[in-house]
């Protein structure tokens, strides 16, 4: 077997690299194959903002029979000023069952990372922790939802093999339409809305002024809400505005919704149609079959993901969060879903673990595991 840098500038190695992972998954009927064009855009260092103040390095190994495993290598100079440290990290991260390939993957990673100065690696993040992160640890009997990650079960122990462990978990809960209201909270929904005055608005997409408002005041809420999270940078508003563009493309503007008191913005809920339900079906990945997919079965989608939901300090444990959750849930419902997943929750974000597994009565379902070691 060999290793292999591949150059992140160059299209034809990204694309070697993104279509190395039909590799590991044949015959996996959970697999969502990724849309080759999107994970194209991503890796793109020149029209990814990401790539204005990170780096990455991206490895192969490979032997004559075909690709044996991949890894990228990322430098991401915000987190580091941001945190006060030196973690580099890795990601998009496939392999064959066998350690060899995957501390040949981690050496390389580790080394291009200490050349950069970084004395730690953390990861899986593709490539940051405002994308698909975490490896799956518990729950391989569900394909993945929208912009979740899904990885072979022998994953987790290679990388522990390497020397890596456990830094964070990050959790997904099950939501049922027919068990996560009830009169209890009915009650406390009531309450909440009198006490605190909270409205809730859609987003709209038809309006291009309203809407570019309206994704201000969602990053702003975003990198407010969301500050002092654990492992959490903010993102730069050609960041922002990149995500955006990319959300509306499957995003129900209904379940875009913005919580207010008075006239003041303190939360807003994004939940996401699970376009994985067709994507799974474009076992190809390219893009005009994929299309295909997504408007002919559409409306067979079952299943939303509430991927954001948050507010501003002050008005947390106010009940508002509840309220969103809610609203999220009558609207997906009035649109044909049957469950919602709440996903990912920090596993020491104990509030909202206790909200959503008594309150919602949700059941965690699936588990994602953040790894980190020193590499001095």
């Amino acid at each position: 077997m060999k290793l292999i840098r591949l150059d992140e500038r160059s299209r034809r190695d990204r694309l070697r690299f993104v279509k190395s992972q039909w590799r590991f998954y044949q015959g996996d009927p959970h697999w969502v194959p990724p849309l080759i064009f999107d994970r194209m855009k991503l890796l793109d260092v020149r029209r990814n903002p990401f790539y204005q103040h990170s780096k990455i390095a991206l490895f192969l190994v490979e032997d004559r029979t075909g690709p044996l495993g991949r890894i990228a290598a990322i430098v991401n100079d915000n987190h580091n000023r941001t945190h006060n440290d030196r973690v580099g990290f890795f990601g998009f991260y496939e392999s064959i069952h066998s350690q060899e390939v995957t501390s040949a993957l981690l050496d390389a990673a580790a080394e291009w990372l200490q050349l950069h100065g970084m004395t730690h690696i953390r990861g899986p993040v593709n490539p940051s922790m405002n994308d698909e992160c975490g490896l799956l640890i518990e729950g391989f009997d569900r394909p993945p939802v929208v912009l979740m990650t899904y990885n072979p079960p022998y994953y987790p122990a290679l990388l522990e093999g390497w020397g890596l462990q456990k830094t964070m978990d990050l959790y997904a809960y099950l939501l049922d339409q027919e068990s996560y209201r009830s009169e209890k909270l009915d009650r406390l929904l009531g309450i909440v809305r009198q006490r605190t005055g909270v409205q809730i608005r859609a987003m709209d997409f038809r309006n291009r002024t309203q809407f570019r408002r309206d994704v201000e005041i969602l990053r702003d809420l975003y990198n407010t809400a969301w500050e002092k999270n654990w492992g959490f940078v903010k993102m730069t508003d050609a960041e922002f505005d990149f995500l955006a563009a990319d959300l509306k493309q499957i995003a129900d503007p209904n379940l875009v919704l913005i919580a207010e008191v008075g006239d003041r913005p303190v939360g807003f809920a994004l939940a996401l149609p699970d376009i994985n339900q067709c994507l799974i079906h474009n076992r190809s990945g390219r893009l005009l079959p994929g299309l295909w997919h997504l408007m002919t079965k559409r409306k067979q989608i079952t299943m939303v993901r509430i991927i954001v939901l948050g507010l501003l300090p002050e008005f947390r444990r106010t009940g508002i969060d509840a309220v969103l959750y809610a609203e999220i849930g009558e609207r997906a419902k009035a649109r044909g879903a049957l469950w919602g997943e709440a996903s990912w929750i920090l596993e020491t974000n104990d509030p909202m673990n206790h909200a959503l597994q008594n309150t919602m009565h949700g059941v965690r379902y699936k588990t994602y595991r953040l790894y980190e070691r020193t590499i001095e």
